[in-house]
Formats: structure tokens, C-alpha cells, sequence
């Protein structure tokens, strides 16, 4: 998350008590989106040279006197894609989120079915690639909830040979595992296009 390491964001919760996040049923950390933006302002704090004990005063201060807020959503400030990776495999989505980025796209991972759906809820991502069988096999429950949503296209990806029944389920495409993370990528630049996702219709994709 915002490339800071996991073992960092224990640390700091554990010693500030600053941004304490929700746990999913498989004790994952689930941020909120103003915890997110907390851990941004935190992270360029920082990289400003402070320690990160002042940042964190700093950042109860803004806390403090209401004007740490999340960004606007207007459209006055433009953003990357926002990629979500529901992907039972941690390696895999390790894999999978690595690739993306080098395509300058923000990217979330969600490891379970609960920490997925806060995520689409909470971030509204341009495109979700999803794992069919995530959490025993919630994918396909997931898939109709995320596709129905506007200006959101659904990879479903699978071992299983399930890509018409994943079309017919509303997904823009469907890869099978283990998946190229070229062919990914590609795939999704596709779907983003050069227009935006709520003037476009989705084509169904499937590699097979």
C-alpha cells in the first residue's frame, strides 16, 4: 500500500495508535479511504526529511483541527487508473501487482472475498481483476456485485475453464491461470482504452 512495507505500517500502529485499521475474517489490514490518505500525507511528510514521529504529530494536529480530508472527487485533480487485484494467491497477486504498476497504474490487493468487496466499495477501481475462486470460490458472487457497477470492468481470471459462464456473468474478460503477466497487463490497457470507461461498452475478451 503507497509502497510502504507492512512490517512499517505494524510499527507505526502498534507505537502511534495514529491509523489503526479493521481486520477482515482472515486478519488482513483493511484501510479505509481516509486512512489511506492519512498514510499518504504520513509517507510525504517523510520524504520531506522529517522523522516519522514529527510526521505523526503532525498528522494529529491536522487531525485535530479537521483539515486532513480526502481529495477531491470532482475530477479537479486528475488520478491514475486504480487497478484491485482479488486474488487468492499472495504470490500470485504479488506477481500481478508488480507488473501493473510498471504501467503507472495505482494498484490494491484484496487476499479474501470481505476485503475485496470494502475495497471496491472504498477505492471504486476502474478495473478489477478478480479471482474466481477467492475465498472457496466467492468469485463468481463478487463478479456480479463489482460488474454491475458503472465505470467498472471485471477480469475474471480462474483455473477452471469458466470463461463463457464469466462473460455471461458480466465480466469484460476472462483470463485463465496461470496468467502471463504481459498478457494481463495488456488487458487491461485494452479495457481502460483511450476513452473513458463510462462512454465505452465492454467487449468480452477471453484467453483460453
Amino acid at each position: 500500500m503507497l509502497d510502504i512495507p507492512a512490517s512499517t505500517l505494524r510499527a507505526w500502529e502498534e507505537r502511534y495508535s495514529l491509523v489503526t485499521p479493521s481486520r477482515s475474517e482472515g486478519s488482513q489490514r483493511l484501510y479505509s479511504r481516509g486512512q489511506v490518505e492519512q498514510l499518504r500525507f504520513l509517507k510525504a511528510q517523510m520524504e520531506t526529511g522529517i522523522s516519522t514521529a514529527d510526521a505523526h504529530r503532525l498528522l494529529s494536529e491536522q487531525l485535530r483541527g479537521g483539515r486532513l480530508a480526502p481529495p477531491p472527487s470532482d475530477g479537479s485533480i486528475a488520478r491514475r487508473p486504480l487497478i484491485l487485484i482479488a486474488e487468492r494467491d499472495a504470490y500470485a497477486a504479488e506477481l500481478a501487482e508488480y507488473f501493473l504498476r510498471t504501467e503507472r497504474w495505482d494498484v490494491v490487493v484484496a487476499l479474501d472475498a470481505t476485503q475485496a468487496k470494502l475495497c471496491f466499495e472504498e477505492r471504486a477501481p476502474d478495473v478489477v481483476v478478480l479471482d474466481l475462486l477467492i475465498s472457496g470460490g466467492a468469485g463468481f458472487r463478487l463478479l456480479t456485485e463489482f460488474s454491475s457497477a458503472e465505470n467498472t470492468q471485471v477480469i475474471a481470471v480462474s483455473v477452471l475453464e469458466s470463461g463463457d459462464e464469466a462473460i455471461a456473468a458480466g465480466a469484460a474478460a476472462f483470463l485463465a491461470k496461470p496468467v502471463k503477466p504481459l498478457t494481463l497487463a495488456s488487458t487491461v490497457r485494452d479495457l481502460l482504452g483511450a476513452t473513458p470507461l463510462s462512454d465505452r461498452v465492454a467487449r468480452p475478451l477471453v484467453d483460453r
